[in-house]
C-alpha cells in the first residue's frame, strides 16, 4: 500500500480541482492522491475510478518526480500535438468556393445548398467519404448559418373540416 502525505497547501489545492477543473483526468488524477492522502488502498481506489492499479502508481510516481512544480502543473497532462483538422479545413476551403456558384450548375433541383448537397460534393473533391457533422462544423467555422430542410412537408389532415367544424 502507497501511502501519500500531502502539504496542507497542496491537499487544498486539490480539493480546489476537484471541485472546479473541467479536465476529467485532472480530476480522477486529484481524486486519487487525495485518497491516498486519506489512507484509501490503491485496490479501492483503482475500482472507483476504473483505472488500472498500475495507473494509480504512476499518477503517484508522476506526483512525487515533478516536486518542483506547482501542484497543479504535477497532475496537468504533458502538451501533445494531436492530430492536426486537416480535412475541416480543406472541407472549409471546398465550401466556400462551392458557395459562391449556384447549386443548378452541379445538376442540383434546389435555387440554395444543403448540407447533404455539400458534403456530397467535397466527398467527390476529397475522394473520401465525410459526415454532415464535418460539414456542419465547417460552415460554424466560416460563421455561416444554415437550416435543416425538412424531411416531410407539412400537409392537410384528410379530416381537417371535420376538425374545424365544417
Amino acid at each position: 500500500m502507497t501511502v501519500i502525505r500531502l502539504a496542507a497547501r497542496a491537499y487544498c489545492t486539490l480539493q480546489k480541482i476537484l471541485q472546479s477543473s473541467p479536465n476529467a483526468r485532472q480530476v480522477r488524477r486529484a481524486q486519487a492522491l487525495v485518497w491516498l492522502h486519506e489512507n484509501e488502498t490503491i485496490q479501492t481506489i483503482a475500482t472507483r475510478l476504473r483505472l488500472s492499479r498500475q495507473t494509480i502508481y504512476d499518477i503517484v510516481h508522476r506526483y512525487q518526480s515533478r516536486s518542483r512544480q506547482p501542484v497543479i502543473e504535477r497532475i496537468r497532462d504533458r502538451p501533445h500535438t494531436g492530430r492536426p483538422a486537416t480535412q475541416r479545413q480543406r472541407t472549409q476551403r471546398i465550401i466556400q468556393d462551392l458557395l459562391k456558384k449556384p447549386p443548378s450548375r452541379f445538376g442540383y433541383r434546389s435555387p440554395i445548398w444543403t448540407v447533404p448537397m455539400l458534403r456530397h460534393r467535397v466527398e467527390k473533391r476529397l475522394h473520401r467519404c465525410i459526415s454532415r457533422d464535418t460539414v456542419r462544423r465547417a460552415l460554424h467555422a466560416l460563421r455561416l448559418r444554415y437550416k435543416r430542410p425538412r424531411l416531410v412537408l407539412a400537409r392537410r389532415s384528410p379530416y381537417w373540416r371535420q376538425a374545424k367544424g365544417g
